[in-house]
């Protein structure tokens, strides 16, 4: 079989890049090996519950204006997402007390001014600082961005004014949070709920992660619209499918890509689990960094400074979940999604100590039988020392307290209401989503410079996902590609795109 395009992978990078690809013109095959599209944003049924498995906060998704990748996605694909806007965004529940996070400023700032007027005061600053910095980068339309150098004219071309505007803030774009709270946070609190944050999106504290990013969360957070799709997220992917099949793409579940198939340097297609050659000029490795030089490529195929360099790029740690059906009664005001840190002295970042619960049948009651709740809870865990031996259930049992405990802070009575329960670890994640270590993504952190891009030293080999340019989250992982698509195209072909998107779009 002969394609001109074979995506490994079915994450939301895969789906991105073949999806829009296909809306090119590009005859495109996405293989997955899981039975479900999706990789770590996937979701599953069980016993009449519709469980999230990984992501589940969003922004944007409703908001036609809003500068989030994905959606600007969807809209070139025509494939409505309908989502429910909502605020407070969460709950963050620390041991002294349970703060409301919004999306409204002045919400979150009466919010900051209850715990300290000058984590307030100095919110302010932070706020006005990565405002600016978002300011510009949120006039540049997502679908504009390539990863070759022809993004350059199209930039200067047709968005003078914002790079003008981005040139004072230049210096943030390669420093990370931490400089910037540095410079505007004196109030020890803000500075700790600043980490908290960072942690969330990017699994590392504010030292590590990319001022940029931020910036977006603060801008789209407050700028734009919280919401979670109907259909949890699993309603992302099915639109992702149904534009890479309304222009012609085909998804292939249950295929496993063995190896990736070059010859003289050069990428020709994938070798299937089964023995099955899939020939195309171009393929794309939606798998993480690790997999893609230490399994997909062969010790005689991996060009050896890249894969040493490649192999040697640090993991964040893998998760424990937490999956719960509940019963509902009596358990009316909570709110979707909460977080738990158990231990302010302790590091954040430390295994079992912050906990991330998501309720989502709050919003979309459908996803659950009537009167029940669905419930995804998880937090980080090493993969070091998980095997499946005789110690194995004892082992999850153990390591999955943090978690129940976590939901008692909200949920007092959380164990005697459960009707369905399963717990993952990180053998769980690695299995299923075929993720090195299970790991959440690479921990390069802002000194060490920009994610990897999408470009490999084999010609024709291409990577997307979290352990590519611009790096971790939803946002990031849909504009890795975005990038990866339109550097496969002519800056005619894109351009003619973004005129489609621009021309659809309410601004």
């Amino acid at each position: 079989m002969q394609t001109d395009v074979i995506v490994i992978g079915s994450g939301i990078g895969g789906l991105v890049a073949a999806a829009l690809l296909a809306r090119y013109g590009r005859r495109v095959t996405v293989c997955e090996s899981h039975t479900l599209p999706g990789g770590a944003a996937h979701a599953f049924k069980w016993q009449g519950y519709t469980f999230d498995s990984g992501p589940s906060f969003y922004c944007g998704l409703s908001d036609a204006t809003s500068a989030n990748p994905l959606r600007q996605v969807l809209d070139s694909l025509e494939e409505p997402l309908p989502s429910i806007a909502y605020d407070p965004f969460g709950h963050y529940h620390f041991p002294e007390q349970t703060f409301p996070v919004y999306g409204d400023g002045d919400k979150y700032r009466h919010a900051l001014a209850q715990v300290s007027p000058q984590a307030a005061a100095d919110f302010d600053r932070l706020e006005q600082r990565l405002l600016d910095l978002y300011a510009p980068l949120q006039a540049v339309p997502s679908l504009a961005l390539r990863a070759d150098w022809k993004l350059l004219p199209l930039l200067l071309r047709r968005y003078g004014g914002a790079l003008v505007k981005l040139l004072p803030h230049l210096r943030d774009l390669g420093r990370s949070m931490g400089d910037i709270v540095a410079e505007t946070v004196q109030d020890p609190w803000l500075r700790q709920l600043l980490d908290l944050e960072c942690f969330l999106l990017s699994g590392m504290k504010a030292d590590a992660t990319v001022a940029p990013e931020m910036a977006f969360m603060f801008g789209e957070r407050s700028r734009s619209v919280i919401d979670y799709p109907i259909g949890g997220s699993g309603a992302i992917i099915e639109a992702l499918v149904r534009g890479l099949k309304r222009w012609g793409g085909e998804l292939r579940l249950g295929t496993h890509v063995e190896k990736i198939w070059t010859e003289q340097g050069r990428a020709r297609g994938v070798v299937l689990q089964s023995g099955e050659r899939l020939e195309a000029a171009t393929v794309i490795s939606n798998a993480t960094i690790w997999d893609t030089y230490g399994h997909l490529l062969g010790p005689d195929q991996r060009p050896t400074p890249k894969r040493k360099s490649a192999l040697a790029t640090p993991a964040v740690d893998s998760f424990m979940h937490l999956h719960l059906g509940i019963r509902a009664e009596g358990l009316e005001g909570l709110t979707i999604h909460h977080v738990v840190v158990h231990s302010t002295e302790a590091d954040i970042a430390a295994p079992g100590n912050t906990c991330m619960v998501s309720i989502p049948t709050v919003l979309d009651p459908n996803l659950s039988p009537p009167g029940h709740h669905a419930i995804h809870a998880y937090t980080l865990e090493t993969w070091a020392g998980w095997q499946r031996d005789e110690s194995y259930e004892a082992k999850k049992r153990e390591k999955v307290e943090p978690l129940f405990r976590a939901l008692e802070k909200i949920i007092p009575d959380v164990r005697q209401r459960i009707e369905v329960e399963l717990i993952g670890t990180p053998l769980t994640h690695s299995h299923f989503l075929r993720r090195y270590r299970g790991t959440y993504g690479p921990a390069i952190t802002a000194d060490q410079g920009p994610f990897p891009s999408c470009k490999t030293p084999i010609q024709g080999l291409y990577r997307v996902g979290d352990s590519t340019l611009p790096g971790i989250g939803v946002p990031a992982v849909a504009a890795s590609g975005i990038l990866c698509a339109n550097q496969l195209v002519s800056l005619k072909e894109n351009a003619a795109l973004l005129d489609y998107y621009l021309s659809k779009a309410v601004r």
